[in-house]
């Protein structure tokens, strides 16, 4: 009881903040790095301009330049919100508006065609609960720098209420977005990108898996012929609801990957708000017995919590697992067309006969790709 306590006095205190505007500052990029972010959301704009909680049913598209500041280490986001500080914070500092998914396609066709290594890659982030378009920008710039994701960064958006206690107009408003996530990857598709990504974390797991479910209802199939792999990070789902979605995919897109953490905090929360006795999500399970038959690959990160600033994205913040992703040759090759593609020494691998692989991963780990 005292923890929960604990968890209402700073969710309330957090809720406090005004995140409501983050201007533009193109000065940012004089002392600051740029990166690309392309965007869709399902944000209605409001009249100055932002992209707020408010819901619309047609798709905004943009193109965000995120200046990262010049002493960024790994693992770290630091952003203002009225006054950003470039040569200390994240900046947003640019914003293209497009008129037309042509016009949006035509863009992201070039950027692609650009980057000359590797495979024509495309990652799709969709974020998660409580956050504001401008965080989701910067978390996915910060992410995908310095993790060294390939190929182009492309941010889904939707409309969360940015606010602690906003949890159930969250939830209803990633109901709403699931078909602007399907137009969307639909449309990546369009610009013969060689491989997508869907890379989703906590709440946008939810949302990730009840678009799968409803196209591959309607068409059988849809997943892997549009995927190249989908990663769960710290996904906020019931695991007895994952099965069942699970269970509509005909043919479940691989890599399929699920990054847990037994000692996530929100996760924790989020059960015991939903009344479940053992204070587990799916992306906090302590074992994957319930999951074991699926074709899954599940990453246990707990042992990397004690160095990472939030429990529930350590993915994204603990600067040892950030290192221990980077030791892999390429991020291209970690996440393969075939598998998850690595070579795992000094952890723990079980690996259930037709079914899921289980990965807890430690300091000291290493892992390099391997030879296919």
């Amino acid at each position: 009881m005292r923890f929960f306590l604990i968890c209402c006095v700073t969710l309330w205190l957090a809720s406090c903040t005004d995140r409501s505007y983050s201007p533009i500052y193109p000065e940012a990029l004089e002392v600051g790095a740029p990166f690309t972010v392309f965007a869709a959301t399902s944000r209605a704009q409001e009249s100055d301009g932002t992209f707020g909680f408010r819901r619309s049913e047609q798709l905004s598209l943009l193109e965000l330049t995120v200046s990262i500041p010049p002493n960024h280490t790994p693992g770290e986001l630091k952003f203002g919100y009225a006054n950003p500080k470039p040569k200390t914070e994240f900046t947003l500092a640019q914003q293209t508006e497009f008129n037309s998914f042509q016009a949006f396609e035509t863009r992201l066709t070039d950027y692609i065609q650009q980057k000359k290594a590797g495979p024509k890659e495309v990652t799709i982030f969709v974020h998660g609960y409580n956050t504001t378009q401008n965080e989701t920008a910067f978390r996915a710039a910060q992410l995908a720098h310095d993790v060294k994701l390939p190929g182009a960064l492309v941010l889904y958006s939707w409309p969360s209420r940015a606010r602690a206690f906003g949890y159930a107009y969250d939830y209803d408003s990633m109901l709403f977005a699931r078909d602007g996530l399907e137009k969307l990857i639909r449309e990546v598709k369009r610009t013969g990108a060689e491989r997508i990504i869907l890379l989703a974390h906590s709440m946008g797991s939810a949302l990730t898996m009840e678009m799968l479910r409803l196209v591959e209802t309607n068409d059988p199939g849809w997943a892997k012929r549009h995927l190249g792999g989908i990663v769960l990070i710290s996904p906020d789902l019931d695991v007895d609801v994952f099965r069942s979605q699970m269970n509509r995919i005909e043919h479940i897109p691989q890599p399929f990957v699920i990054m847990v953490s037994e000692k996530d905090k929100a996760l924790n929360v989020s059960a015991r708000l939903r009344g479940t006795s053992d204070s587990e999500r799916l992306g906090n399970i302590s074992s994957i017995d319930k999951i074991a038959d699926l074709p899954i690959e599940i990453i246990d990160t707990t042992a990397f919590s004690s160095d990472a600033a939030s429990s529930h994205f350590v993915t994204a913040t603990s600067p040892a697992l950030i290192a221990l992703l980077n030791s892999a040759r390429s991020m291209s090759d970690t996440f393969g067309p075939e598998d998850f593609g690595l070579n795992v020494a000094g952890s723990s691998v079980r690996q259930i006969a037709n079914g899921a692989t289980e990965i807890a991963l430690t300091p000291g780990t290493s892992l390099a790709s391997e030879s296919r």
